[in-house]
């Protein structure tokens, strides 16, 4: 019976041993302050605009020309 406990007891003991190192990496991390994430948000925000309106007017353009190119239009 030792034998088996001894299976049941290897992996609780390399959870605790993970949980414990993940812990302790955790500590190391620089987590970025309030100021910083509404910062890098608003960039975030803006590229996704300014790169968005960008490609819709790239596709309105090429859709324009094809359709013209091909007499879809009036």
């Amino acid at each position: 019976m030792e034998g088996g406990s001894r299976s049941v007891t290897e992996p609780v003991r390399r959870l605790v041993a993970f949980l414990q190192e993940a812990w302790i990496e955790l500590k190391k991390v620089h987590w970025p302050s309030r100021a910083e994430t509404q910062a890098t948000t608003l960039v975030v925000i803006l590229v996704v605009l300014v790169v968005g309106t960008y490609l819709g007017a790239v596709d309105w353009v090429l859709s324009n020309f094809v359709q013209r190119l091909l007499g879809l239009t009036d």
